[in-house]
């Protein structure tokens, strides 16, 4: 044992006085920063262009080590458009990742108080969560985003403006069939009803049952690519399901729809450290 304890710390040693103390912190960061960036290719349809890219770079590795000088010269001809290739290839990915990492706020001590503040009502949360329970039971379909953190402008645009204090009653007409806002979704910005009829982005995610419909891809998409909390009534069962963080959760029960509405509507402004706001884990479907 005390051989292998002397063995490492000569190594590390070694590696110190080569690299210095900076140089192991910045492989460190490095390492940590490709691990991060790989899972997150992982976790998108990209995966398998970046697969095909590994591909070149080992043909090119392989023709540096062999000095095959013409397929050398044609791969390096073709670096610069290759950039903007990949730029091109990658825009949706790239985007989204620049997303979620603007929602990774650093929130700043001392600066705020204790206080909470309300995103919402609790008279808001029972009536949003009545009215769903509701449209349920009539097999009626909704799709019901709530404003978080990132501001939903592009997609309320695309809606008809309400600017309505939310009730059961509203969202139930709302929603109902045949009517002029029952198409699209309604975003809910603190108690006010800010549009309906609000064209949403539907995910891409292959891993989707193919039993949901556009309601329910819609929902997960804007999920994806915001922090908003998601609701969607089925037209076809029913059931009630909810959507966050690129999670989607199928046929939850009224206690645990109002369970976590109660989570995202209190915020507490943080008072004696740096906090980072949680980001989003694997991209997972939760059926039941």
């Amino acid at each position: 044992m005390k051989q292998i304890l002397d063995f490492w710390g000569d190594t590390f040693s070694w590696v110190k006085a080569s690299l210095g103390v900076t140089g192991i912190i910045e492989i460190i960061i490095l390492s940590i920063s490709v691990y991060y960036i790989l899972r997150w290719f992982q976790k998108t349809q990209t995966w398998t262009l970046l697969k095909g890219l590994v591909i070149i770079l080992a043909i090119m590795l392989a023709a540096y080590i062999m000095q095959l000088r013409v397929i050398l010269s044609i791969l390096q001809s073709a670096f610069g458009v290759g950039i903007i290739a990949f730029f091109v290839l990658f825009q949706p990915e790239l985007r989204r990742g620049l997303e979620q990492l603007g929602r990774r706020n650093l929130r700043l001590a001392g600066l705020f108080d204790g206080a909470k503040n309300e995103r919402f009502s609790e008279e808001t949360r029972d009536a949003i969560a009545s009215s769903c329970f509701e449209m349920g039971s009539e097999k009626v379909g909704a799709l019901i985003i709530i404003e978080n953190l990132t501001p939903l402008g592009e997609y309320e645009k695309t809606g008809i403006p309400l600017d309505a204090l939310i009730s059961t009653q509203l969202l139930n007409q709302i929603f109902e069939k045949n009517t002029p806002l029952h198409d699209g979704a309604v975003i809910v910005r603190q108690n006010r009803v800010a549009a309906a009829t609000c064209v949403l982005p539907v995910s891409k995610n292959m891993s989707i049952s193919h039993s949901l419909g556009t309601r329910h891809r819609a929902g997960l998409g804007v999920s994806e690519v915001s922090d908003c909390f998601v609701i969607i009534v089925s037209e076809e069962t029913g059931h009630v399901s909810v959507a966050e963080d690129g999670v989607l959760t199928r046929n939850v029960s009224m206690e645990k729809l109002i369970a976590r509405m109660e989570a995202i509507r209190v915020i507490e402004a943080p008072t004696k450290r740096f906090r980072f706001r949680k980001g989003k884990k694997n991209e997972k479907h939760v059926e039941e």
